[in-house]
């Protein structure tokens, strides 16, 4: 039989190295706020002729908004997606007619415009949105398991499976955000609050088949039944994140930048939230009812038995 869950101790060390590059990358590439959360107005423009980001940005310089209140922030060809400050009507007009004046015709010129106090409740709205989802996924599951031993405690795992991914997540958008750009926007919370009931769903799957083996085979080690449990529900778990994963490889081979941002936000999450079933949600749970918290200190993982 493969011995999953006896690898415990390295899942932990692989994520905690995975994590804490993540955390590096967050600080040393901090997320940048899309127009839905910081206010302003957002131009979509595709020039005709070959334009580069240098070019966009001196003549948005030579129209008065030049320095820090203007980042060109994706050119793909000759499509740009342009941050400008909260401006009226008539200077969207103004932007547009310079743009064409200085690089010529474009064939198409879109504005959206978020008021700062809309960008403040959105803000406010996201943070409650994924606040009361990890808050009601701990009650259910603590309420789902509650003829288990200790219930809360099969909640606080597939939470802390749900932290795992969600940095994981973060890391990783940080630093594609550096190299394209990408920023924070409704879509990117659209695909963490995705990524969030993916993983609490896995881990569902995996300790629900765990409380029925435990029922069924009381006198049995619990880290054998975790593992037996882990071994039946792989195929279920790889042939649901395999799907997944080509579905989402397709839609950004076939969409492309539209939803670039959002298509790797969930393949990332897709991989780690697969991961983690076995290696933080059923490993922290194993951990926690053989009270092996003080192995984390002072111990090779590869010195523990399973």
């Amino acid at each position: 039989m493969f011995d999953i869950i006896g690898k415990r101790f390295w899942y932990f060390l692989i994520s905690g190295i995975v994590i804490l590059a993540g955390i590096v990358a967050l600080i040393v590439f901090p997320l940048k706020a899309g127009i839905d959360f910081r206010g302003g107005t957002e131009l979509k423009i595709s020039f005709k002729q070959t334009v580069d980001a240098r070019q966009v940005t001196d003549a948005l310089a030579s129209l008065g908004y030049s320095g820090s209140t203007v980042v060109v922030l994706r050119g793909i060809g000759n499509d740009y997606t342009i941050d400008l400050p909260d401006i009226t009507p008539e200077a969207k007009d103004a932007v547009l007619a310079g743009l064409t004046a200085k690089l010529g015709e474009y064939t198409s010129g879109r504005f959206q415009s978020v008021a700062p106090r809309a960008a403040a409740n959105t803000t406010t709205n996201a943070t409650l949105a994924v606040l009361i989802s990890a808050l009601g996924m701990l009650l259910y599951i603590s309420w789902a398991f509650h003829r288990m031993p200790n219930p809360f405690r099969w909640g606080v795992c597939a939470i802390a499976s749900l932290v795992h991914d969600v940095l994981v997540v973060l890391g990783a958008f940080a630093i594609f955000s550096a190299i394209f750009g990408w920023q924070v926007d409704l879509m990117f919370i659209a695909a963490v609050l995705t990524v969030i009931g993916y993983s609490i769903n896995d881990s569902i799957v995996v300790f629900d088949r765990i409380r029925e083996n435990v029922s069924k085979n009381p006198g049995v080690d619990f880290e054998v039944v975790v593992n037996n449990s882990l071994l039946e529900t792989m195929s279920r778990t790889l042939i649901t994140g395999v799907g997944t994963l080509f579905t989402l490889i397709a839609l950004v081979i076939i969409v492309g930048a539209p939803i670039q941002n959002l298509a790797v936000v969930l393949l990332v999450g897709i991989l780690t939230g697969t991961y983690s079933g076995f290696g933080t949600a059923a490993s922290l749970l194993v951990v926690w009812r053989k009270n092996e918290w003080g192995r984390f200190i002072g111990r090779r993982p590869g010195t523990v038995k399973a």
